[in-house]
């Protein structure tokens, strides 16, 4: 019969905690990550909607499941000074 107590022990049991916190804090980056996108995307159709300009459903579905913050950053900037909510795709 195979040894099996090294999955008792409180080596193993050491190494799964150091896993479970690791999985813990990739979570939660991943979930300030998401936040700062939906946050991004969400300020986008703000300043897009106090300088009153129309965002169709497809545009704005487009800026609220973009994950990228990069992208999201430079939309935001855009939705700044562009005449149509069209225009904040064009090339960065």
């Amino acid at each position: 019969m195979a040894d099996l107590s090294f999955y008792v022990s409180p080596l193993s049991e050491e190494i799964r905690e150091e896993g479970r916190a690791e999985g813990r804090a990739e979570g939660r980056a991943a979930g300030r990550a998401e936040g700062r996108a939906e946050a991004r995307a969400e300020n986008i159709l703000i300043v897009l909607g106090a300088r009153r300009i129309d965002v169709a459903h497809a545009i704005r579905e487009k800026i609220t499941t973009c994950r990228d913050p990069e992208i999201l950053r430079g939309w935001l900037l855009r939705s700044a000074v562009v005449a149509t909510a069209e225009e904040i795709f064009g090339s960065l």
